[in-house]
């Protein structure tokens, strides 16, 4: 069993430069530790911590009231997570966010619905956090398994809910984009141990591109089609509109990889070790969809996005994380107090699929995992 510190998750404090409030400085002054050491316990890097430096660190936790004295010490360590599925089952709180449509010959909000094709995501996420992808009942209370946590039990969410928000086209982008803003900021605001799960691609979600944003250190919303070279984007991965689909402007989506890189090919592209795109699929053969998640260890904040190309790789992909989650852990990217996983399913499918209703599709996925190099050289920008 792992053990992790959850110093900076009981502060609130952010990773980002740009919003800690002098909380180093803060715990610095008021327990007489050194500054450095302080820094590595908010980042979950110190290799050990002594008794009494634990000591002070409660004594502030609970003069500044971020816990009271019978959570403590206890309340500052956490069971890391061994799997794809008892990362999410391991957070207190967990979010499912979904984009809703309206009929457009039908402007009356009480009428927007939820594709079908995420609702079926939104079904196999709920299975797997409550089974651990169906390992639940192998699990023994009295072995000490890793998914049980510090009470002998098996890893819970506390608190579960959905949020829906606008998909792009069906009202002004500027409602769609705000009510995205705001069912991130919210989620990231909120204190303790939390999830966020995107089900849907920019296309359908907007949240997801507040995802890859913040995750990536880029403009929201703002195309990047017109960058002089595709290495400058922002995303090391890129969905490539049809004609036929909405087309809102996103970093991570768009109709060209770059003004001297012009992709005609619908579907989903990711950057190699050496810089050079591969399309991964999105036509009748071969589907695509990806697993993105990003965790803030320190923070216990774990933010997932689950996309599918297409309505058809939706489903598939459904299927993909009953059956093969394991191929989604350990993380292709980590680095103190931060750990990246991101995947692209490709489907080789036989013909286009007709049945709308259809929920067992069969087809053969492959999981890759995209370049940890790809993602390093987006983390030296920010």
């Amino acid at each position: 069993m792992r053990y992790a510190f959850r110093l900076a998750e009981l502060l609130g404090h952010s990773p980002d430069r740009r919003k800690r409030p002098g909380t180093i400085k803060a715990i610095v002054e008021h327990t007489g530790l050194d500054r450095h050491q302080v820094a590595a316990l908010l980042k979950n890097e110190a290799k050990y911590i002594p008794l009494e430096a634990l000591s002070k660190l409660c004594d502030y936790l609970i003069d500044h009231g971020h816990a009271r004295p019978s959570e403590l010490p206890g309340a500052l360590f956490a069971v890391k997570p061994e799997n794809f599925w008892e990362t999410l089952a391991r957070r207190k709180s967990i979010e499912i966010c979904v984009g809703v449509r309206q009929d457009e010959a039908d402007s009356a909000n009480a009428n927007a619905w939820v594709v079908a094709s995420d609702s079926v995501l939104v079904g196999e996420m709920l299975n797997g956090i409550s089974t651990l992808g169906g390992n639940a009942k192998m699990l023994s209370p009295a072995k000490g398994d890793a998914e049980e946590d510090e009470r002998g039990q098996l890893a819970q969410p506390e608190r579960l809910q959905q949020t829906l928000v606008w998909s792009p086209g069906h009202v002004s982008d500027e409602e769609s984009h705000e009510r995205a803003r705001r069912v991130h900021q919210d989620f990231a605001e909120a204190q303790g141990d939390k999830a966020l799960v995107c089900i849907g691609s920019v296309k359908s979600n907007p949240v997801a591109e507040m995802i890859f944003a913040e995750a990536f250190g880029c403009t929201p919303f703002a195309s990047e089609d017109d960058l002089d070279d595709s290495s400058s984007r922002a995303c090391p991965f890129f969905l490539r509109y049809r004609e036929k689909d909405p087309k809102p402007n996103a970093a991570s989506a768009g109709v060209q990889l770059s003004k001297n890189d012009k992709v005609d090919k619908p579907g989903i592209y990711y950057e190699q070790d050496d810089g050079t795109w591969v399309w991964a699929g999105g036509d009748k053969t071969t589907d695509a969809a990806l697993v993105f998640y990003i965790y803030r260890e320190p923070l216990g904040r774990f933010e997932l996005v689950l996309s599918g190309f297409s309505g058809r790789a939706t489903r598939l992909l459904a299927k993909t994380l009953a059956s093969r989650s394991e191929e989604f852990w350990p993380p292709v990217y980590e680095e103190p107090g931060l750990q990246i996983g991101a995947y692209i399913v490709q489907y080789a499918v036989d013909e286009e699929d007709s049945d709308l209703l259809e929920t067992d599709l069969s087809a053969a996925p492959k999981v890759i995992k995209l370049s940890a190099e790809a993602i390093r050289r987006r983390m030296e920008r920010l």
